[in-house]
């Protein structure tokens, strides 16, 4: 089937109970892609679990266990139709403990809705799911400013809101973000304009996204597609499940993944694709996809390895040299720290080595040759070895592959790129 529509990732994301789901849910609702029967039933089972005003959470969650079943591609998506694009809405969850899913997710996505209680501004969580979508590469964010019904609708609120987090964002690298103030569980804006604040003359969340800029996909670079599950499917066989970060696959490709269970990479041949359930002859840079490979068995592969034609296999590395900038660590962070770094689809302990050079956040220039520790708001270069074979590529290569996360104790306490590597002997 061809594709009628450009296709564009987009994850919501900010602190926990800020009303994520609720706009998910009331979007897909009010756009029609939810009937009116599935909502009663959403409210009806909300009122029996005690969660009365849950409906539109529920519909992202029920979602999940319907695509379970159908079980081709990975949980919280679901397709959304818009006048000009086929959009993929990723629904991450915001409470701390789940950030490392949040993490996959916005390594996923083109363009970050964050969505801000008006009562209660930038929370915790607000600032580390902002600075993730920027280390991982997000570059288009839009803020909603959620809830605007307990503020009573006031612009004042919205205004306060708004210069707290153009502030926060500025920090970050992100300019000229559109904000949009709504109140997911009533509708005001999410799909319809609302009627409560004559004030505010711009679009509504679903008209942004027919303003979101097409995303620039790198189908010219090398085929690389970190695995992100791996599924055996009765009368199918193996199916593997990701989104195809750079290049293009198709039908009968060969293809390798690589570092694979034994360390040494395996190869195999693509025979069906599939795209929400669609099988399709080719996919490209973006897409998330399902896929069965002839030659690879369930056993043979997992999470975290890359998958990218023979000719040209993703690159696996022994140690690698990175730019990070330490965000959030309790004390300071010396050579000899192992923490665990999540990249692309992988999570892999990788020890510090080295501290070569402490950078200005704002110039990279560098401030101190091999300095003795890092703090928080430091910028730096640094050498590090993986506890495992681990795929990752250089930012000038492939940046989709070079950016990382440092997570430790439940925070993320750094993030950054690789800029060069030593390959390692497969």
């Amino acid at each position: 089937m061809a594709k009628q529509k450009p296709h564009i990732n987009v994850i919501f994301v900010g602190h926990v109970d800020h009303g994520k789901s609720t706009t998910v849910g009331r979007m897909f609702f009010d756009s029609g892609a939810v009937d009116e029967q599935t909502m009663r039933k959403l409210k009806e089972k909300a009122q029996e679990l005690g969660k009365a005003g849950f409906e539109f959470a529920f519909v992202m969650d029920n979602l999940k266990e319907e695509q379970q079943r159908g079980v081709t591609i990975d949980l919280s998506y679901k397709k959304l139709l818009t006048q000009k694009y086929e959009i993929t809405v990723i629904d991450a969850p915001g409470h701390k403990d789940f950030v490392k899913n949040m993490i996959t997710g916005s390594s996923q996505a083109d363009c970050a809705y964050l969505v801000v209680a008006a009562a209660e501004g930038a929370m915790a969580q607000t600032k580390e799911h902002m600075w993730l979508c920027k280390t991982l590469g997000v570059e288009q964010m839009v803020v909603l400013v959620n809830k605007m019904d307990t503020v009573k609708y006031d612009q004042a609120k919205f205004n306060e809101v708004k210069e707290q987090l153009t502030k926060l964002l500025g920090s970050a690298g992100y300019k000229d973000v559109p904000f949009i103030p709504i109140a997911a569980y009533h509708g005001d804006n999410v799909v319809k304009k609302s009627t409560n604040m004559p004030w505010y003359t711009g679009p509504t969340l679903l008209e942004m996204m027919d303003l979101l800029k097409q995303p620039n996909r790198p189908t010219n670079l090398p085929l690389r597609l970190p695995i992100q599950d791996v599924y055996n499917i009765t009368g199918i066989g193996t199916v593997p499940v990701g989104r195809i970060e750079t290049g293009t696959m198709s039908v009968n490709d060969k293809i390798i993944i690589v570092p694979a269970r034994e360390g040494k990479g395996i190869q195999g041949e693509v025979k069906t694709i599939e795209m929400h359930h669609e099988t399709v002859p080719k996919a490209e840079a973006g897409d998330n996809v399902g896929f069965n490979v002839r030659g690879i068995a369930k056993k043979d592969i997992t999470r975290g390895d890359v998958l990218g034609h023979i000719n040209n296999p993703p690159t696996v590395v022994s140690e690698f040299t990175a730019r990070i900038v330490v965000l959030n660590h309790p004390t300071v962070l010396t050579v000899g720290y192992t923490p665990v770094f999540h990249i692309h689809t992988n999570q892999v302990a990788c020890q510090i080595t080295a501290i070569k050079q402490k950078l200005d956040p704002a110039t990279g220039q560098v401030i101190q040759e091999n300095p003795d520790f890092l703090k928080n708001g430091d910028a730096a270069v640094v050498t590090v070895k993986p506890t495992k074979a681990l795929v990752i590529e250089k930012n000038a290569d492939i940046a989709r592959m070079s950016k990382f996360s440092i997570r430790d104790a439940g925070s993320t306490v750094a993030a950054g790129m690789c800029i060069d590597y030593v390959k390692k002997a497969l």
